[in-house]
């Protein structure tokens, strides 16, 4: 019963699959393989930016930390949200590789941006002129940390502010199939018809081995990206299992089909949890994480009978009052049995 994350599950058999066929005879490295030309093709029509400049790391980390460097100076400041996963949970990785850049973190209910604050946050930014970090790229993460999703008209509203001081926008899509199966959007509605610039397009977390996407729209950079990227040392050798992962991932739009089936999980999950005496779920989740405030009782019995998944704060005791409410993340991924998510609804229950 693993609910920690998505990056717990295991690989779809197609992705598997399309790695051992490519494991066979020789391919010239660094993205030289005969596999990459499709995948970018593919990515491109997937996405409908038939000019789009598209590359393959290993992690999010990389896509995200990488693509944000490549439109930051190293006095600029990056601005994302207070619970955005560049702040949270990339150990400093876009300051690294951007050279010392900054973040500026900009609140807004359910981890998104709200549009006046970052308003705010990049009119106040760079007024003391040479003494100041300088206004630098926006970064949003869809789905959220928490969950929850932009709608197209916000990502719309985000992008247009950026745009107004000169700025680009880059979408966190570590979740993206997740966030447009959900909205029920094409991936051109939520990224460059929308303002997006560049975005990370994951398929780590939704059924590969490991690999994601960094897709920027306007090609201008991709040189300067390809050069970040080596001496990131995030260049693979071995290629061609980089690119097959993507292309087993995105035939028949099977990264879709993934994406809605753990948000269906999920939505399965949520509908046991307000099943539970005392729980609170206080963001409404969209997509295939949900955050709940569940009495110590209901851990004890879950995390007794061998249930993983984060408890907030992660040090918090198992040992108190019964009633006691814990907040805890529960992550449902495309592979989870119904049966595996009715078993844990029950023994919180108790």
């Amino acid at each position: 019963m693993n609910f920690a994350s998505d990056n717990a599950g295991p690989m779809h058999p197609r992705v598997l699959d399309a790695i051992i066929a490519a494991n066979s005879g020789y391919e010239m490295p660094y993205g030289n393989d005969t596999i990459m030309p499709r995948v970018r093709d593919m990515i491109r029509a997937t996405f409908e930016a038939p000019q789009a400049a598209v590359y393959l790391v290993a992690t999010g980390t990389a896509a995200n930390a990488l693509a944000l460097s490549t439109y930051t100076n190293s006095w600029d400041t990056i601005f994302a949200h207070r619970v955005s996963h560049v702040e949270e949970d990339e150990c400093g990785a876009p300051n690294f590789y951007s050279n010392g850049a900054k973040l500026t973190l900009v609140d807004g209910i359910g981890a998104k941006m709200d549009p006046d604050a970052l308003r705010r946050a990049i009119a106040t930014t760079g007024q003391k002129d040479v003494h100041s970090a300088q206004p630098g790229p926006v970064t949003i993460t869809q789905a959220t940390e928490v969950g929850t999703l932009y709608s197209l008209g916000e990502i719309a509203q985000i992008t247009a502010i950026a745009k107004d001081h000169g700025l680009k926008t880059h979408l966190d899509g570590a979740r993206f199939a997740n966030a447009c199966a959900a909205l029920g959007c094409s991936a051109s509605d939520m990224t460059w018809k929308a303002g997006i610039d560049m975005v990370s397009f994951g398929g780590t977390k939704n059924g590969c081995a490991g690999v994601e996407a960094v897709i920027f729209f306007d090609p201008e950079k991709a040189w300067e990206f390809e050069l970040r990227r080596k001496r990131g040392a995030h260049l693979f050798s071995k290629h061609r299992f980089l690119s097959a992962q993507m292309e087993g991932y995105l035939s028949g739009d099977l990264w879709l089909e993934l994406g809605a089936q753990a948000n269906a999980n999920c939505a399965r999950l949520v509908k046991g949890l307000e099943t539970i005496a005392g729980a609170e779920i206080p963001d409404t989740p969209q997509a295939n994480m949900v955050f709940a405030n569940l009495p110590r009782a209901a851990h004890r019995r879950a995390m007794g009978a061998g249930a993983q998944y984060y408890l907030f704060p992660s040090d918090a005791s198992l040992d108190g009052p019964d009633d006691e409410l814990i907040r805890a993340r529960f992550v449902c991924d495309w592979s989870k049995p119904t049966s595996e998510i009715d078993q844990l609804i029950t023994l919180l229950r108790g």
